[in-house]
């Protein structure tokens, strides 16, 4: 029988909601019909823990006296934006500092998530009402007014696998491809992740509450990138990128343990986000859908080494975490995941425990997500507008 947002709220509230994680269903699906899992399971659990480079943090760090409007800004020296009102910034996660090139946005922001000091430098041009030209100071979560993650792509619906044909080593956000197809990295929690699990995405929308770094977040809109015209397989995944989440949550009452920076070697900083989605069994259609298993999830793996990414065939989550793939021509390639499936179900496992004691309840989204949408290439043109 089919059920309500509002029907399994009240389950909560009463004590008697049945949560299990993504992989605990996938496992009760292969010894239980879908209709009677539907009935007995409210809520799967789905999550992902790694590097997400489009994230970043909003802060607000209150007036000087007499004082200043932020021109040029930087924390631990790193350059945060300076367009938005005079003492407001936006600090973006693959941001690099001016001395450190392997220290960068995300490690300002696990820093402040730290509770650590961190050196706030600005200047300003001088103003009638701004007058302060230069500021010299340290802040920390504690003095600052809002600090909040506002991540603009976070939580792809699936991600190509990579690898590198050419005869030396390429140095990706990806990691360090070696040469002559030598490994293959991917970044997806495969079965656990939250948008192979709703993959025409029926219960997640503008509005929906979420796991964020260990705290209560929101969905506030469809990610940059967002693509549902992707060709999917008979389980409704798409074999490469699709859709994408943006993400806000109050980084003051997140953790490092679920907020990580990270550096890739001749590429640059990114930063790892744990990201959680309770999913509701809303009928046996979105049962079949809670129950993919690694086998039966397919990517894409794209040749980094040569220009625009061609790809060399597909592959399953269930062949990428056994530690080898066979390419078409016989050869054995190691694979490696840069993504934490470990982590994975502990942020699983943690947003069951809140559901199951009252302290997380879900959201009705306000609005749903496109379901045409597509990704345009940036094309060199000349003139203006046309």
């Amino acid at each position: 029988m089919a059920k309500t947002i509002a029907q399994i709220n009240e389950k909560i509230k009463a004590g008697k909601v049945v949560v299990v994680t993504a992989e605990a269903f996938t496992r009760m699906a292969k010894e239980r019909d879908l209709a009677s899992l539907a009935d007995e399971v409210d809520i799967v659990t789905t999550a992902t823990f790694g590097p997400m480079c489009s994230s970043g943090a909003i802060i607000n760090f209150g007036h000087w006296s007499p004082g200043i409007r932020m021109e040029e800004i930087t924390l631990n020296g790193v350059s945060a934006y300076e367009g938005l009102a005079a003492v407001d910034t936006y600090i973006g996660a693959t941001s690099e500092s001016k001395f450190d090139p392997t220290y960068g946005g995300a490690n300002v922001i696990e820093d402040l998530i730290a509770g650590k000091d961190v050196r706030l430098h600005a200047r300003g041009k001088g103003t009638d009402c701004y007058p302060t030209k230069e500021i010299d100071t340290w802040i920390n979560k504690e003095t600052v007014n809002e600090f909040y993650l506002f991540n603009p792509r976070n939580a792809y619906q699936n991600y190509a696998a990579a690898t590198n044909s050419t005869n030396r080593i390429k140095y990706t956000y990806m990691g360090s491809l070696l040469p002559r197809l030598s490994n293959i990295t991917y970044s997806t929690s495969g079965e656990l992740s939250p948008l192979l699990n709703d993959p025409y995405l029926r219960t997640i929308g503008l509005g929906t509450r979420i796991f964020l770094g260990g705290s209560v977040g929101y969905v506030a809109w469809n990610g940059t990138q967002f693509n549902t015209r992707r060709e999917r397989n008979e389980h409704g995944i798409p074999k490469l990128p699709g859709a994408t989440l943006a993400l806000i949550g109050d980084a003051k009452e997140m953790s490092t343990d679920y907020i990580r920076s990270a550096y890739y070697e001749k590429y640059g900083v990114s930063m790892f986000v744990g990201v959680g989605i309770p999913i509701p069994v809303l009928d046996e259609r979105m049962a079949e859908h809670l129950a993919i298993s690694n086998d039966q999830i397919e990517t894409t793996i794209l040749d980094y080494g040569q220009e625009g990414h061609p790809a060399l065939g597909s592959v399953t989550y269930a062949q990428l975490a056994s530690g080898s793939v066979t390419m078409g021509d016989g050869k054995v390639v190691k694979t490696a995941p840069l993504s934490s499936v470990a982590k994975a179900r502990e942020i699983a496992d943690l947003l069951a425990t809140w559901i199951k004691e009252k302290r997380f309840y879900l959201s009705e989204p306000v609005q749903m997500f496109p379901q045409d949408s597509f990704v345009k290439p940036l094309v060199p043109r000349e003139g203006g507008v046309q």
